[in-house]
Parts: structure tokens; C-alpha cells; sequence
């Protein structure tokens, strides 16, 4: 991955560069991203865990497409699945680097000693299989604690916590991931026995199995620990908290406090569709795999090389140009995939240089591209992940919400994209030469590589279903690729299959442990009482409700992933915004945004700390400094309550004049942040530029008349004093 730099004078015609074009600026955008703690695996190793991937991919084409299996033996595979290949790709603790001692022989012996109990659950599940085959109607507790229970959680504990001790080189395996995983598959087969039987009515009652409870807590301690390893601490730590709260809520006072439940009670019904079975793994298991599918054969067929080529020869050569790619560049590759800072290791390794190299400080580079790359997340038609778990959650369709996430996205970058001209403008920053950018008219010939994006929007237009779109545009991606230079032949499908197998653990792992927090917040009842609070606040001003709403939404999801966030904060937040009277389509929009922009809001920003790790400046002054740059995301949210028209909630010349409106709104919010607006701007000037966008953004037609003349007034003012031209250093004092 590194840019051409061909030194061809800046006059060079264009016969000479057509006979001699550039080297492609991007490569390498498209390579798997490993991990810190990701084993590499070599030899049989390496091809046997290939092969669980590429399996664990074609199951869930198969299951979606062809034979449906019932639904929450579905959820369960899926888990366990993940759960598998997680422990086998991931590592508990940190590789012993070359020269140094790898962890003492005895703790792999520990290691081996635990298998045996683990292999003892797991075939008691075989057991039980038997017995209730053989006619009886339940297991005997004493047999599921003893025989069952006891062995698989204190294996799964003691595994875990081995597992942070046991340092090796990097193309090693461990015993402890080893017995991690027979747990799994001990929980998993336990949970799918009497899930398919009639003891599966039973859950969250006293009559329940005591068997469910701890396969239930065993799976849970699972999950959290696999979240650990691919998502790091916080989500680990809030879900903990949330743990504690089902036994420590019945002492705490005010509305925190509740009659309490049980431990065999809450675990017997937290492994349901009530709470890590639920939305968030429905989601997961269908939409959210199904695209990474579909992501990994984009990835595969290299068509990231090819957005981020034709968006360096789209906007390379305007001012400030690298940043202006970065914009198009993460919308494009955001939009595809799952996780913003993620977003920012594909894109930003290529763009955060070539900003640096134009003029832009370190801070800058890093602060845009996190901005940008968080921009992806709610770039529709696929969002991410978010619009998928929001149609699930609220029953709206998929298409309305991609069609109502459409001003506010084009509102989100177009702010980027000025605060990004602005600041090159008064820096007097230029472009990328012709000959350091690769030849629209060449890009312009391969633009059929767009077909799958544009395949998978016109058939969920024409009424498909989000599966079968998904599928008709993986397959669409494959076939495409047959007449561009990166053709897909079975090894490659295979690659990409193994990749979609990969890359699908972070997501699961995230969704399977937001599900636990959904179901505390179900179980316990703790979202009603937030409402409630809500609604108190709501009585003094909505205003502060909403303002309250989006402290908790950004609070709940900082560190987390951007899926985990949202559905945690639709769980939490949203029902109290319904209650008070806000439609569902706008509560669910406005907390989804807050979850998103919690990536690059101070002071854990995951998406700016990606960025800052690339740029090689501080972090904490880059996740300031991408707050400014995405200011827009925190001021647009708000208006979605006072403008529906904003989420396509109105007639169309209504829609039509609050989408124009407020993109001029964002143009003055811009330049008041950047100080510019054809020239330097005054502070005065800058307050009444802040007046002038707030009218505009707010959407009603006297403040969008107000908004307008406000900036009408300040362009004939800046274009008097400075004409069009780069003002004179006398000029720019005056400014």
C-alpha cells in the first residue's frame, strides 16, 4: 500500500500521461487486517481452521437459503460456532515475541488435566440425549448439577483465567482455547437438547431445568471472555455491571430498585429470546453475516482497491485533496463494514499519509479520517450493521429506514467535506498533481464494479427480502469479478468464505453480549424505570429529556463497537423517548446516531484513537479535534424531533426544502467552526454564522427564511471584501 509518486512535471500533457498512467495509488487496502492477538497459523493447523471458517460461513448460506433450521437452535449454533472458531483464532493473552520465554511446561499439562472434566460434561450431554430419547420426561437435578453443571462451570472458569497466563509464539495453540472450546460445545449441546423438547416452555419459571442455568452461565462467562479478547474491556465491564445489577437492584434505592430474581430464575431465562437469543443475535445470525459474506467477497474480488482509486480520481485534485478521498473513500468502505475504527486501519493507513504529505498536521489527518470512517456507519443503503437490528427491533422496514437515513448522511458528510475545504483554504493547501493520481477515464471503464452495491439496492427496492438481496448481490460480486482483473476462481470464493468466517467473530461475539445486557434490562425491568425518568423530564422540558437521552446513548456506547452500542442504547434509551411522545422511526434514528458518533466523542473514542495510532499524534487531542470535524452529528439528531421531513416524514416539497435548507445550514456551521467562509471570519462574524446554520438545520420555514438571509448577508459581505480570490495578509488581519 503505497502511493505513486511518479516525477512527471505538472504540465505534462495528457497524450504522455495516457501512454504512461500512474501506478494505482491504492493497494493492499483489500489485505485481512490481523489482529494483535490473532494466531497465524501454519500446516495443518492452519488448514483445518480455514476449514471451520469456510464452514461456519456456508452453514449460514445454507441455513438462510436453502434449509431453515428452527430459530433459536439457530441462534445457538451460530454462538457456538463463533465461540469456536474465536478460541481457536484468538489468544487470551499476549505472544511471546521472538528471544523471549514462552509460559512454563506445567501450565500446559494444567491445561490437558482440564480437558478431562470438559469431555466429562460434554459427554454427559450424550447422556441425557439417551434418557429422555428412552422415554423419561426430565434429567435428574442432582445428575445435571453434579454430573453436568459443576464440571462445565468450574472448567469453563478455570480455563479462562488459565488462559490469561499462557504465553507462546504466535503460530501455536494453547490446551486451555482447547477446552474453551469443548465447553462451548458442551453448553450449546445441552441448550439445543432440551431446547427441542417440551422442557423448553419451562424457561425463566421454578420448574425449569437446573441443567439451562448453568449451561447458561457457563455460555455467558464464554461469551464475555471471547468479547474480551476481539473487542476488548468495556463492553465486558458494563456488561458486568449490568450483572450486578440483577442481584445487587433489590437494595438500591429510588427507581433503581426492584423485587429481584433469582440466580437459577435470571439464567434459566437470559439464554432465551429474552435476552442473548433475542434481536440482537436475530440480527446477527441473519443480516449481519449474510453482509460480511458479502463484504468478504467485495474484499476478495479487491473492489476496496477500486472505491478508494476512483475516489483519489474523483477528488484528488481539489484543495486539500487526500482528505476530501477520505471522505468518499470511508463512505464507501464504511458503509460495508461493520465497525468504524475498523473503517479507519483499511483507509486511513493510505489516506492519513497523503493528507500529511499536502500540508495537513498530524491531528488533522487522524481527525478527519475517524470522522469519515464514522460517517460509514450511517451511510444507508447498508449502514453498517445498525439498520438491520433497527428494522428488527422496531418492525419497521429495512427500505424505510435506509430511505430515511438519506439527508441526514448526505448532512453528516457534507459537513466533513467543508469543514475539510475550509480549513485547506485557509491554509492555502493544494491538491495532488495529475501524475500522483490514477486516470479517471481508466477508473471510469471498470465502474461495473459498483454492480453488486447497486444490485443489492434495486432488488431490496423491487421488494426482495434483505436475505435474498444480500445473497443475489454476493453471488452478483463473484460473477462480476470474472471480467475484471481480479477474477474469483474456487480458491478465491474459498478465501473469501474463510474471511466472512473471520471477520464475523467480532460482530457475533458483540451482538451475543449485547444480548446479555438486553436481557437484564428485560428481565429486570430497569428500561421501564428509565422511561419513567424520562417522562419526568419530559414534563420540565423535552429539550432536556432529549439532551439527557443523548448523554446516556454516547455514555453507553463509548468503547463499544458500533452494533453492541446501539442496541444496548434502543434497549435503554429509546422506549423512554417513545413514551414521551417521540415517533419510534425518530427516537431509534436519534439514539443510533449518538451510539455511532460515541466512537470519535471524548474522552474514549475508539475510532479517533484507531486514527491517532496511524497519524502518530496524541489521541486524546484527535478524538478533541474529530469531535469538531463531526459536529454536525450532534446538532442534527436534535432536529429530527422539531423536522421529521429530515427522516422523510413530510409531503416531498417539504422534504425538498428542509434537505436543501439544511445543507446550506451545515455550510455556515462549517465555516463559523473553521473560521472561513471565502476569507478569514471575525468572531462576530462567527456567532452570526452559528445563529444563521442553527435557523437553517432547525427546518421551520421562517427560520429557514431567517437562516437564509442571514447567510445571504454574510456571502455578499465576504465575496465584497475578499472578491474570489486568496485575501492579501492585510485582508485576512481585517477578517
Amino acid at each position: 500500500m503505497s502511493p505513486a509518486t511518479p516525477q512527471n512535471p505538472d504540465g505534462l500533457k495528457d497524450d504522455a500521461l495516457l501512454a504512461s498512467p500512474p501506478p494505482t495509488i491504492a493497494e493492499g487496502v483489500d489485505e485481512e487486517v490481523v489482529e494483535a492477538n490473532r494466531r497465524v497459523f501454519t500446516g495443518w493447523q492452519f488448514v483445518l481452521f480455514a476449514a471451520l471458517a469456510i464452514g461456519y460461513s456456508s452453514f449460514h448460506l445454507f441455513s438462510l437459503n436453502v434449509y431453515p433450521m428452527e430459530t433459536w437452535s439457530f441462534r445457538i449454533v451460530h454462538i457456538a460456532g463463533a465461540l469456536i472458531l474465536g478460541y481457536g483464532l484468538f489468544a487470551g493473552a499476549r505472544f511471546a515475541e521472538e528471544g523471549q520465554n514462552a509460559s512454563p511446561a506445567w501450565l500446559k499439562w494444567v491445561g490437558y488435566a482440564l480437558l478431562i472434566p470438559a469431555a466429562y460434561a460434554l459427554a454427559q450431554v450424550f447422556v441425557m440425549q439417551q434418557t429422555l430419547g428412552g422415554g423419561a420426561m426430565r434429567i435428574d437435578p442432582a445428575v445435571e448439577t453434579w454430573h453436568f453443571g459443576y464440571p462445565l462451570m468450574a472448567t469453563s472458569a478455570a480455563a479462562i483465567v488459565l488462559s490469561w497466563f499462557f504465553r507462546q509464539a504466535r503460530h501455536q495453540f494453547n490446551p486451555a482455547d482447547l477446552v474453551l472450546m469443548v465447553c462451548a460445545l458442551a453448553s450449546a449441546g445441552y441448550l439445543l437438547l432440551m431446547y427441542n423438547s417440551p422442557l423448553r416452555a419451562s424457561t425463566g419459571t421454578s420448574f425449569a431445568p437446573i441443567g439451562i442455568s448453568w449451561a447458561a452461565i457457563a455460555g455467558s462467562l464464554l461469551i464475555l471472555e471471547l468479547t474480551r479478547r476481539v473487542a476488548g474491556l468495556a463492553l465486558v465491564v458494563i456488561s458486568a455491571i449490568f450483572l450486578a445489577y440483577v442481584f445487587a437492584g433489590p437494595y438500591l434505592p429510588g427507581f433503581l430498585g426492584y423485587p429481584g430474581l433469582s440466580l437459577q430464575r435470571f439464567f434459566s431465562q437470559v439464554y432465551t429470546d429474552a435476552g442473548i437469543l433475542g434481536p440482537t443475535t436475530a440480527v446477527s445470525s441473519t443480516y449481519i453475516i449474510l453482509f460480511i459474506i458479502f463484504a468478504a467477497f467485495l474484499q476478495a474480488s479487491k473492489v476496496g482497491d477500486y472505491f478508494v482509486n476512483f475516489a483519489f480520481a474523483a477528488a484528488g485534485r481539489a484543495r486539500g485533496g487526500p482528505a476530501k478521498v477520505s471522505i468518499f473513500a470511508s463512505g464507501l468502505m464504511g458503509m460495508i463494514n461493520g465497525t468504524s475504527a475498523g473503517n479507519v486501519v483499511s483507509t486511513g493507513s493510505l489516506t492519513i499519509p497523503l493528507m500529511k504529505k499536502v500540508g495537513y498536521p498530524a491531528r488533522s489527518a487522524g481527525a478527519i479520517e475517524a470522522a469519515a470512517s464514522t460517517g460509514g456507519q450511517i451511510m444507508p443503503p447498508i449502514m453498517g450493521a445498525g439498520a438491520f437490528i433497527m428494522a428488527e427491533v422496531t418492525g419497521i422496514p429495512y427500505t424505510d429506514i435506509a430511505i430515511a437515513a438519506l439527508i441526514p448522511a448526505i448532512l453528516y458528510f457534507a459537513s466533513i467535506y467543508f469543514m475539510v475545504d475550509f480549513e485547506a483554504a485557509r491554509k492555502g493547501m493544494r491538491g495532488m498533481r495529475r501524475d500522483e493520481i490514477p486516470l479517471f477515464s481508466r477508473l471510469v471503464k471498470q465502474a461495473y464494479l459498483f454492480a453488486p452495491i447497486i444490485i443489492l439496492i434495486v432488488a431490496l427496492f423491487m421488494g426482495y427480502s434483505v436475505i435474498r438481496a444480500g445473497t443475489l448481490a454476493t453471488a452478483s460480486a463473484a460473477v462480476v469479478s470474472w471480467i475484471s482483473p481480479n477474477k474469483m476462481g474456487v480458491r478465491a470464493i474459498l478465501k473469501a468464505l474463510q474471511l466472512a468466517g473471520t471477520m464475523s467473530i467480532q460482530i457475533i461475539a458483540v451482538c451475543a453480549c449485547a444480548g446479555l445486557i438486553v436481557g437484564v434490562i428485560s428481565l429486570t425491568g430497569v428500561g421501564a424505570r428509565f422511561s419513567s425518568l424520562l417522562l419526568g423530564l419530559a414534563g420540565v422540558s423535552q429539550l432536556l429529556a432529549l439532551f439527557f437521552a443523548m448523554l446516556i446513548s454516547i455514555l453507553l456506547g463509548m468503547g463499544m463497537p458500533t452494533t453492541a452500542a446501539y442496541a444496548v442504547a434502543a434497549s435503554v434509551v429509546a422506549p423512554g423517548l417513545i413514551n414521551i411522545g417521540i415517533e419510534p422511526l425518530i427516537a431509534h434514528f436519534f439514539v443510533f446516531y449518538f451510539a455511532v458518533v460515541s466512537a470519535i466523542t471524548p474522552p474514549v473514542a475508539l475510532a479517533s484513537y484507531a486514527a491517532a495510532g496511524i497519524s502518530g499524534d496524541n489521541p486524546m487531542g484527535t478524538s478533541v479535534a474529530s469531535f469538531k470535524i463531526g459536529l454536525a452529528a450532534f446538532i442534527v439528531p436534535f432536529m429530527f424531533f422539531y423536522s421529521p421531513a429530515m427522516l422523510m416524514e413530510g409531503t416531498p416539497l417539504q422534504i425538498l426544502r428542509v434537505g436543501v435548507t439544511a445543507t446550506l445550514g451545515i455550510v455556515l456551521l462549517s465555516g463559523m467552526v473553521q473560521a472561513w467562509f471565502f476569507g478569514p471570519v471575525s468572531v462576530l462574524k462567527r456567532v452570526v454564522m452559528l445563529v444563521g446554520a442553527l435557523c437553517m438545520i432547525y427546518g421551520g420555514i421562517y427560520t429557514d427564511i431567517a437562516g437564509l438571509a442571514i447567510g445571504a448577508g454574510l456571502l455578499v459581505m465576504q465575496r465584497k471584501q475578499f472578491g474570489n480570490g486568496k485575501p492579501t495578509a492585510a485582508e485576512a488581519s481585517a477578517g
